[in-house]
């Protein structure tokens, strides 16, 4: 991490969907941590109470008010990491939403929002942070992915798998810059993020559901350890790797329970 590489100014962190959930766990413990930040959320009134509670921290807070599916307003944003004048040293991808709508809905609205959201708006603001970052040798990007990329549940699964491989190749791209980009893979996290996207989420269980403060910890833990992908806590690292050993027939075995289950429980 930079909070100690750069002496003669404030380190800045740079976070979208940084106002609820896992975005605002990083802001606060980027805060903590010494960073200023610049916020980018779609709501205005969100944004100025996120950052009265940091500047409350003795933090300086820049917020930008921006739909990432919005390509002209990804582009201003943009522009401000690469903003040579206003540097920042670590960039935290984190906007995003869930999906359940089927993959043979004739209605592919859906589908183009979480395109943008959670590929392309990653794939330009990566790109702008890390040139952004070059002639400075040093910087950190942390894009947030899910576990749900290992396995086969739609749309999100499909979106999050490529945010992991996006993220694994831009950090081989990077290699030996100073760079360091890691992919954030966590499970279930309490937030409002299930109850936004309309899932049911009362069959999960107790054991698997993760605070996002503590994921967050264990993430930035990972990066000072120059790690590319991120997978919080030791049960759900073993369960990615059965994912990943196990026969697909079996992966495709148990999406198909989970969706059940929860077409189940949103039924109820």
């Amino acid at each position: 991490m930079l909070s100690a590489a750069y002496p003669n100014r404030m380190v800045v962190a740079f976070v979208t969907g940084g106002t609820s959930g896992i975005g605002a766990a990083f802001a606060r413990q980027l805060a903590g941590e010494g960073y200023d930040l610049v916020l980018v959320a779609r709501g205005a009134e969100r944004l100025a109470e996120m950052a009265t509670e940091l500047r409350a921290l003795g933090r300086t807070v820049e917020t930008i008010e921006a739909d990432l599916a919005d390509r002209d307003a990804v582009a201003r944003l943009a522009a401000r990491l690469e903003d040579p004048t206003r540097p920042v040293d670590l960039v935290v991808n984190n906007a995003g939403f869930g999906m359940h709508t089927s993959l043979i809905d004739a209605d592919v609205s859906e589908h183009d929002r979480g395109f943008e959201v959670m590929c392309r708006a990653v794939l330009v603001l990566s790109g702008a942070a890390a040139r952004g970052m070059l002639p400075r040798g040093a910087g950190n990007i942390i894009n947030v992915s899910s576990t749900a990329g290992f396995i086969t549940m739609g749309s999100y699964s499909a979106i999050k798998a490529w945010v992991t491989s996006f993220t694994e190749g831009l950090a081989v791209e990077l290699r030996g810059t100073g760079i360091v980009v890691t992919a954030l893979c966590p499970g279930w996290v309490r937030t409002e993020f299930h109850e936004r996207a309309g899932i049911g989420a009362s069959s999960i269980p107790n054991l698997m559901w993760l605070d996002a403060e503590q994921l967050v910890t264990a993430c930035l833990r990972d990066v000072k350890r120059g790690k590319m992908i991120s997978i919080p806590t030791v049960r759900y690292r073993a369960l990615i790797w059965m994912a990943r050993h196990a026969p697909r027939s079996a992966i495709r075995s148990f999406s198909s329970a989970i969706s059940s289950s929860r077409r189940k429980a949103t039924a109820r």
